[in-house]
């Protein structure tokens, strides 16, 4: 009995002596060595002070006048003095009648134009990387008005609208078709300038969703190929749900230029005809023009509010159907 309790010692004692002399397995090809703190998160590989001159510009360019302009949204201030006079900024704007009219447009701007960036991408960015000739030039064709300047394009189109010499209703008359007046009639200024925003801002959109396509693995296709699926289940099954992330991109950045749009509204019609098509960031340098300084930046405050209450709650609902996908 005492050899065999003498033996089982041994043994124990050689099982522990080998689990403690083991060394750490070198971790797998391709997985990081970084340290992990207690709980699981992975700690930096850099010092805190690496973050700084970036948290420096971010506060310069972004903090400082974020918080500028929430201050002296309560002020009645110029370029010498300030008084301050509390939401007084806020109830005056809110009582302007052409607020109204001009937060409207925004939402019907944003929306069109953003919706229909959207579909034309993705159609668009399906033509562009299917095997068609000259596919490289028309892509670039696609993707040039994104280069020419946004004012510059306004005025170009204002002068191809205008309704008595515009080159777009002369090319109409010789199809025997009267043109309408598509800056001066006031039921479709706002729809013009949303169509010219599209043109231009569309080929961004088929160069994201371009990206999106090629990044799906051909033995998808392949498969799908084998199976017998045709081009639209293709399509539908394998190219729509796989480039959701691009769609969710296209659908932000859209929807946030949508609704800070600016230059070209008033490079092309002033807001005009009347308030048609003002939107707020139109209505805001108005103010600003009458002097009403005050005014102007709660107005500023406005937009910011209107554009983070829609983009914010938009953005996690899309992130958390691309992780649930």
């Amino acid at each position: 009995l005492p050899t065999s309790r003498l033996g089982a010692r041994t043994r124990a004692g050689r099982r522990t002596m080998a689990t403690n002399t083991m060394v750490e397995p070198a971790a797998p090809p391709g997985r990081s060595t970084r340290p992990v703190k207690a709980g699981g998160k992975r700690k930096s590989p850099y010092p805190h002070w690496f973050y700084l001159p970036a948290a420096i510009v971010y506060s310069v360019l972004f903090l400082v006048p974020t918080f500028a302009s929430f201050y002296f949204s309560l002020t009645r201030w110029t370029l010498f003095d300030t008084e301050f006079i509390g939401f007084g900024n806020f109830v005056t704007f809110f009582e302007q009648p052409q607020l109204v009219t001009g937060l409207v447009n925004t939402m019907i701007y944003a929306f069109v134009t953003s919706g229909a960036k959207v579909v034309l991408g993705l159609l668009l960015a399906v033509f562009l990387t299917s095997q068609i000739i000259a596919r490289g030039f028309l892509r670039s064709v696609i993707f040039f008005p994104v280069l020419v300047s946004t004012v510059g394009v306004g005025i170009a189109f204002q002068v191809l609208m205008d309704p008595q010499d515009g080159l777009i209703n002369d090319s109409l008359a010789l199809l025997g078709i009267d043109g309408p007046g598509w800056l001066t009639d006031p039921d479709l200024a706002l729809l013009s300038i949303a169509g010219v925003d599209v043109w231009k801002g569309v080929g961004l959109a088929t160069v994201i969703y371009i990206a999106g396509i090629v990044s799906i693995p051909q033995e998808y296709h392949e498969a799908a190929r084998v199976d017998g699926a045709n081009s639209w289940q293709n399509f539908r099954h394998i190219i729509l749900p796989l480039a959701r992330p691009a769609t969710a991109t296209v659908i932000i950045l859209s929807l946030i230029g949508g609704l800070r749009s600016f230059e070209l509204i008033w490079a092309m019609t002033r807001g005009g005809p009347g308030y048609t098509s003002d939107v707020i960031a139109s209505v805001i340098y108005k103010q600003y023009q009458a002097g009403f300084y005050g005014i102007s930046t709660a107005g500023n405050v406005v937009l910011f509010v209107v554009v983070t209450a829609i983009v914010l709650p938009l953005t996690l609902f899309l992130n958390r159907r691309e992780v649930e996908m």
